[in-house]
C-alpha cells in the first residue's frame, strides 16, 4: 500500500485565511515561497500557493510569478492541476489549484519500486499526453520530474508550472547564466553555459525520458555522488536503461538525445506510444478520462484498446501534495564555477565537496513517504529535555516545536510491513517499533519535509539486545546522515558516499549517563549550517562541524550493532518532537 503525502500544521508565523480562502495546514515550501492546503468559501479543498513576502516587492520575482499565472490558465486541466483563482496583484501574491489527491510517482516507486511494464507504458502516455498539452499552450515545464507526477485516479497530472516559461519571449525571467530545475532531469542544452542554446519543448522530452527511466528501473539515469557529477554524466555519458524492455526503451533512449533536434515532439511521443508497447498499459478504470485527454491532447488516436483482466493498474490509494509542489524544491546551477545554490540559499562549492544528488533511487531499505499529518496533541516528554543549554552559550530552544508525534498511531511516521526480508514498522506497544531480521539497517520512514537548520528529538527503547536505534538527519536517498544509538555508544554515519552503497562511520560518542536495553532514554540531533550537535539522556555527547549534506529528511530505523544480539533487532520510539529551525 502506498502511504499518501502528508500536510503539516500551520506554523504560528502562517496565516490563517487569504483571499476569502480558509488554511489548514502546509503542502510545501521552497525558496518562492509557500504552499498551503485550504478550503473556499464554497468548501472546495484546493491547493494554495503563496509568495514570500519579502520576495513579493522583487519586480523579478513578481513577474515570475505573473508570467507562472498566465501561462498556467492556459494549459487544458485534463492532465495538470487546474488554476482556479489567482491574485498576482495581491500585497502577497497567491494562486490557487486544483488540489490533486494522489501520491507522486517517486513516492510509489520508493514504496513499491519499479512499475510493472504495462504500468509503466499507462505512466507513459499520461505524462506525455500533458506535455503534448502543455507545449500546444505555448509553455515549457522546465522541472518535469517524478514528485511532479501525481498518480490520480483516472490518469497522471504533471503539476508545477513555478518555473515554467513561455516558448517566445523568453528574455527576463531569468539571468542568463542561471538554471533552475532539478539537475537530474534537465537536459544537456540547459547545463551546457558555452553553448547558450535557446531553451525549447526538447527540454521536457529529455525529462520525460529520464522519468520514465526512474518509474521503470527504480533508479536515477544518471546517477553520480554529487549535483556537479550528474551534470557531467548527462553532458557526456550515456544514459542507464538495464532493465527498460523495448519498444518503450527505443523510446525513452531517443527522448534523452544529448542534440534537442534528435529528440520526439510530445505528440510524436503520444502516436508512437499508442502504436506500440503492452495493449493493456491502462487499467478499465484509466479508460475513460485517458481517453477523453486523449482526444483534447490532439493526438490522432482517440482510443485505446484496453480489455478488462490485464495487469494491476498504478496505486490509487489517495495522497498529498509533496514538498516539491509548484516550483519550490528548485535548484540553481552556475555551471561555469561549479557553484550549486538553492532559491532558498547560495551555497558554495569547495574543492572536494560532494553535494548530494537531486534525487535518487531506492536502496534495498528505500524510505517510504509518510501519512498525512494533521496538527497532533502535544506529548510531553516523560524524560528531560536534551535541549537544556549545555553551556551558557548555549542557543535556547524554540518555544514550540513545529511537529509533534507521540508515535502511538501512523502519522508523521508510516507504518511499513512490504520488506522483502521481514523487516517492519508498526505501531505496537504504544509506540513505534521498527524491527529487522537481516543484520544491515533498515529505514521506516518519516515526515517529507526538507530540513537545513533543525532539531529533533525522540525517545528511544533498545527493546532486544544488540539492537540499535537509527535518527536519519539531512537524509536524501541515498546520501545523508544517521546517529546511531547502541547500548555501548552512539555513533554518527554517513551514506552514499563516495558511492551509492557506502556506510561510513565518523565519529563514535560515548554516553554520559548509561544506556540499558529495555530503558527508555531521550535522543536529540540539531543541526545548524556545518554544526550539528548531538544528545543522549539530556546531556550533549558530542558534535561534528563539518556537515557535507546542507539539507534532507528525519527518518527512524533500526540496525544491529556490529556482532552483538540475535534475531529479531527491535527498537521503539515515542514521542518525536521537531523544530524546523536549529536549537
Amino acid at each position: 500500500m502506498v502511504s499518501p503525502e502528508p500536510y503539516r500544521p500551520l506554523r504560528t508565523a502562517d496565516p490563517r485565511e487569504l483571499g476569502g480562502y480558509t488554511l489548514l495546514g502546509r503542502l510545501g515550501e521552497g525558496g518562492m515561497g509557500n504552499v498551503y492546503l485550504a478550503r473556499s468559501a464554497s468548501g472546495l479543498i484546493v491547493a494554495l500557493k503563496v509568495i514570500r513576502a519579502e520576495l513579493a516587492g522583487e519586480p523579478e520575482f513578481r513577474q515570475r510569478f505573473r508570467s507562472e499565472v498566465e501561462r498556467a490558465k492556459q494549459v487544458p486541466p485534463f492532465c495538470t492541476a487546474e488554476v482556479l483563482d489567482a491574485d498576482p496583484d495581491h500585497d502577497t501574491p497567491y494562486l490557487v489549484v486544483e488540489y490533486v489527491d494522489g501520491p507522486s510517482l517517486s513516492t510509489v516507486v520508493q514504496q513499491r519500486g519499479a512499475l510493472t511494464s504495462a504500468n509503466l507504458h499507462g505512466l507513459a502516455i499520461g505524462v506525455a499526453t500533458a506535455l503534448t498539452a502543455i507545449h500546444g499552450a505555448g509553455v515549457i515545464h522546465r522541472d518535469l520530474k517524478p514528485s511532479n507526477v501525481l498518480l490520480a485516479p483516472g490518469t497522471p497530472k504533471v503539476i508545477d508550472f513555478g518555473i515554467a516559461r513561455a516558448v517566445e519571449g523568453q528574455s527576463g525571467d531569468t539571468r542568463t547564466d542561471q538554471l533552475i530545475g532539478t539537475v537530474a532531469y534537465m537536459a544537456p542544452e540547459r547545463l551546457d553555459s558555452k553553448a547558450r542554446k535557446t531553451l525549447t519543448p526538447a527540454a521536457d522530452i529529455f525529462a520525460w525520458g529520464a522519468v520514465v527511466a526512474y518509474a521503470g528501473t527504480g533508479r536515477i539515469t544518471f546517477a553520480a555522488d554529487s549535483m556537479p557529477a550528474v551534470a557531467v554524466r548527462i553532458l557526456t555519458e550515456r544514459p542507464d536503461l538495464d532493465g527498460l524492455d523495448a519498444p518503450l526503451r527505443e523510446l525513452v533512449e531517443a527522448s534523452l538525445a544529448k542534440d534537442p533536434t534528435d529528440r520526439p515532439s510530445a505528440r510524436d511521443l503520444l502516436d508512437r506510444l499508442l502504436t506500440t508497447g503492452p495493449t493493456r498499459a491502462l487499467s478499465a478504470g484509466q479508460l475513460p478520462r485517458q481517453t477523453e485527454a486523449l482526444a483534447a491532447a490532439g493526438s490522432r488516436f482517440a482510443v485505446v484498446n484496453t480489455a478488462s483482466g490485464g495487469p494491476r493498474p498504478l496505486p490509487r490509494r489517495g495522497g498529498r501534495w509533496t514538498a516539491a509542489v509548484l516550483g519550490l524544491a528548485t535548484s540553481t546551477v552556475l555551471l561555469g564555477g561549479l557553484v550549486v545554490a538553492l532559491l532558498t540559499g547560495a551555497l558554495q562549492l569547495p574543492p572536494g565537496f560532494a553535494a548530494p544528488a537531486a534525487s535518487a533511487s531506492p536502496s534495498l531499505s528505500a524510505s517510504p513517504s509518510p501519512s498525512p499529518s494533521p496538527s497532533p496533541s502535544p506529548s510531553p516528554s516523560p524524560s528531560p529535555s536534551p535541549s537544556a543549554s549545555p553551556s551558557p552559550s548555549a542557543s535556547p530552544k524554540p518555544p514550540k516545536p513545529d511537529l509533534v508525534d507521540p508515535l502511538t498511531a501512523p502519522d508523521g511516521w508510516p507504518t511499513r510491513t512490504d520488506d522483502k526480508d521481514g523487516a517492519t514498522c508498526l505501531f505496537e506497544d504504544a509506540g513505534y517499533v521498527a524491527t529487522t531480521l537481516k543484520p544491515w539497517s533498515y529505514r521506516c520512514g518519516g515526515p517529507l519535509d526538507t530540513l537545513a537548520d533543525f532539531r529533533v528529538e525522540v525517545d528511544v527503547t533498545l527493546i532486544r539486545p544488540g539492537s540499535c536505534a537509527l535518527v536519519f538527519f539531512r537524509f536524501d536517498d541515498p546520501t545523508g546522515y544517521a546517529l546511531r544509538a547502541c547500548e555501548d555508544n552512539a555513533y554518527l554515519v554517513r551514506y552514499g558516499v563516495p558511492d551509492i552503497d557506502d556506510v561510513t562511520v565518523l565519529r563514535t560518542y560515548k554516553y554520559v549517563t548509561k544506556v540499558s536495553t529495555g530503558t527508555k532514554f531521550r535522543v536529540a540531533v540539531s543541526g545548524s549550517g556545518n554544526k550539528i550537535r548531538f544528545f543522549a539522556g539530556g546531556k550533549q555527547i558530542g558534535a561534528y562541524d563539518q556537515a557535507q549534506f546542507p539539507e534532507g529528511r528525519i527518518i527512524f530505523g533500526v540496525q544491529p550493532a556490529d556482532g552483538q544480539g540475535a534475531t529479531p533487532w527491535q527498537v521503539r520510539f515515542n514521542n518525536a518532537r521537531v523544530w524546523f529551525v536549529a536549537a
